[in-house]
């Protein structure tokens, strides 16, 4: 009986400790383990770059790290130019490389841009509308901005270019809503990756504001086809938006084709390609 004490005494001593749950460190106190904190994404910011498809402007959209100066943010963005996977896409821009941003001030709903001279240098007419209409757009997607005032290497700017082109003083999006093309993609951006349904969306000037979409897959073959109706058409700019459903076999490169159908033919006249990746 005194041996079946001792063994029992024995097994309760290497037993102990534990009932804590905490760590042991050897010849120191239990230790309570902590966690680490879980890291917090960090906040972000979304606005508009307006570049060019074509003759008419296209918009897209850049993402960053949140910051309180976003209207210089998107100015850097639209001198920086489309990057490569929207050049492949046909997009392009207007302003000539090497325009350099001096200065942006906000001011009673006007915005005032100094750029570089390198702004008004090289191309002819059209050229010099788009470029103007890219910085007026991009500036004026802003609740605060309802009209954007030029100024090159610190000189304010009326007539503009070589060109002799008179400036709105101030510019606003109605100074070069011709410039808009007759069916504009906001959704989705080049190179997303999508799933279905597709939600394609953007405004439309179109015959019976009826806007046409299929889905391409790898090859170009038509995965789907279907239609969008604008809120107004035929000689007005409406919205819409379509969820469009689709099915792929497996994840590849495909192409949301937006455009009219020809009022004539039915031809696909106004066709705007986004490239994206379609997920199975």
């Amino acid at each position: 009986m005194v041996l079946m004490a001792a063994i029992v005494l024995v097994a309760t001593a290497c037993e102990g400790g534990g009932g804590g749950g905490g760590a042991t460190t050897s010849g120191g106190p239990t230790q309570t383990p902590t966690q680490t904190p879980t890291p917090t994404s960090t906040p972000t910011v979304t606005f508009e770059v307006w570049f060019g498809y074509g003759e008419f402007l296209f918009v897209t959209q850049r993402t960053q790290p949140s910051t309180s100066r976003v209207g210089t943010a998107a100015m850097e963005a639209l001198l920086a130019g489309p990057s490569t996977e929207e050049r492949a896409a046909g997009i392009g821009t207007s302003i000539p490389r090497g325009t350099e941003l001096l200065g942006l001030s906000i001011a009673g709903g006007i915005a005032t841009v100094n750029l570089t001279d390198a702004f008004a240098s090289g191309g002819g007419s059209l050229s010099m509308f788009s470029r103007l209409a890219q910085l007026t757009y991009t500036l004026t997607q802003f609740p605060t901005v309802r009209g954007v005032d030029l100024e090159l290497d610190g000189t304010p700017v009326e007539v503009f270019s070589g060109e002799g082109i008179i400036l709105d003083r101030p510019m606003t999006r109605r100074s070069y809503r011709d410039r808009l093309p007759p069916i504009l993609v906001r959704s989705p951006a080049v190179g997303e990756e999508v799933s279905s349904p597709i939600r394609v969306s953007g405004t439309a000037n179109v015959f019976e504001a009826t806007v046409s979409i299929s889905v391409l897959d790898a090859l170009g073959h038509e995965v789907v086809g279907t239609f969008a109706q604008a809120t107004c058409g035929s000689g007005c700019r409406g919205t819409y938006s379509e969820a469009v459903s689709y099915t792929v076999d497996h994840s590849q490169p495909g192409t949301v084709r937006v455009y009219e159908s020809s009022a004539e033919d039915g031809q696909p006249i106004n066709v705007v390609d986004i490239p994206v990746i379609l997920t199975a």
